[in-house]
């Protein structure tokens, strides 16, 4: 019978490459610090605090940097005597409305037992227990609402709390709100009354650079991995190969951790690039296995119409193109097929997961239209769908057409 044995080769400490880690400095993102902490500034002089907007894609510090800099505002706090300063922080993925949000903020300031329903009250009730809880609380509350664009243009809550003072609901408390988004659009999508109560502060953050990346990852390797564990060219393939693809931080390091796993698998003492070429095919095939869990069937037949296409050399494709594949593969499953506008959202979804890319296409007085075709490698997108879709014959043949046009 096998046994568990730890390894220790490669990594000194693989925690530091997780995104749970906080550093003791954050690389690559003065600029960003300097001006967050401009509009941070106003809690330490004693004011009402300012409401901050952050954008950026997914892995570029925007949740890192806050948490970083909320920790350093809360510790700089306690020099003042006249400042009373708290830190509330969701995350909005799983709460798609305001409603929502004001019950997991009015459950995370009382003690455990008291928690409210999370159904079965009026907003305005809900609210009204939130104010209480934020007085009962008082001095200044940082509310920290990570991936905000989740509420959608439910959004009765971020006009409500910026305006709960001037109201008369709160007193003593002096709130503020930090909104995180994906969503570089969310801004615009809010009402107008929203818009103009809220957004006093906003901040961008790019996507890293390959050197940014570079420097990023040389200051986690230090802490992770184990002294001559890695060769030369390693950081320097990981930080090229993310920002080409995302700009982003947390892919840079998810592919250095997971080629020390793959060489430590190997029983290898050093990280080398073929490591990292493996790490890169096993994430992005996860990618595509995590996007496609979103789909629904119909969304999954639509991809495999995208991966039969490729495999024959026919991409980028036209939507109709498309669904006449789309058709096919339905027959061979036995499913009643959609419109050919329901596959289109379908293909738009797809698109928006990172799965595909699409190219608008201006044909003059004929309309505009749009080209896919895979933006994953087609060996990640087969394999991904072997695991979730029960057509092997289906897939199998799209494989053998794949060998013979040469499709990697």
């Amino acid at each position: 019978m096998p046994r568990f044995e730890r390894k220790q080769n490669i990594f000194r400490n693989k925690d530091a490459l997780g995104e749970s880690y906080q550093p003791e400095r954050i690389e690559e993102r003065d600029e960003e610090i300097e001006a967050y902490m401009d509009a941070l500034q106003p809690i330490i002089d004693g004011w009402e605090p300012n409401n901050v907007f952050l954008y950026g894609n997914t892995g570029v510090g925007k949740t890192a940097v806050t948490d970083y800099l909320l920790d350093v505002l809360q510790e700089d706090a306690t020099e003042y005597d006249d400042i009373d300063l708290s830190v509330l922080s969701v995350n909005c993925k799983t709460l798609n409305s305001s409603y929502q949000v004001a019950i997991e903020l009015v459950n995370t300031l009382r003690p455990d037992g008291a928690e409210i329903s999370t159904t079965g009250y009026p907003q305005q009730t809900v609210f009204k227990k939130l104010y209480s809880e934020l007085e009962a609380l008082g001095g200044t509350v940082v509310i920290v609402l990570d991936e905000i664009d989740s509420i959608g243009d439910r959004d009765a809550l971020l006009y409500e709390l910026p305006r709960a003072r001037s109201n008369g609901y709160l007193e003593s408390a002096k709130v503020g709100l930090i909104g995180i988004s994906n969503d570089f659009k969310f801004r615009e999508q809010l009402d107008p009354r929203v818009q103009d109560t809220l957004c006093e502060r906003e901040l961008q953050f790019p996507p890293y650079e390959a050197s940014e990346l570079t420097n990023i990852l040389e200051s986690r390797a230090t802490v992770a991995i184990a002294d001559g564990s890695y060769d030369s060219g390693v950081l320097n393939l990981c930080a090229a190969l993310a920002a080409r693809d995302s700009g982003s931080a947390r892919q840079a390091l998810d592919l250095l951790r997971l080629a020390g796993e793959v060489a430590e698998n190997n029983d290898e003492e050093v990280i080398a690039e073929t490591h990292v070429d493996q790490a890169r095919s096993k994430l992005e095939q996860e990618r595509v296995e995590e996007g496609m869990r979103e789909l629904t069937t119909h969304g999954r037949l639509a991809l495999l119409a995208v991966v039969s296409k490729a495999a024959k050399e026919s991409t980028p494709c036209r939507t109709r193109e498309l669904y006449q594949e789309y058709e096919t593969l339905c027959k061979s499953s036995g499913t009643d097929s959609l419109a050919q506008r329901s596959v289109h959202n379908h293909l738009s979804d797809l698109r928006m997961l990172g799965i595909l890319s699409a190219k608008e296409n201006r044909s003059g007085s004929r309309g505009n239209y749009y080209s896919y075709e895979l933006d994953v490698p087609f060996s990640s997108a087969v394999d991904a769908m072997a695991d979730v879709l029960y057509l092997d014959d289906e897939i199998e043949t799209i494989r053998e057409i794949a060998r013979m046009n040469g499709v990697a």
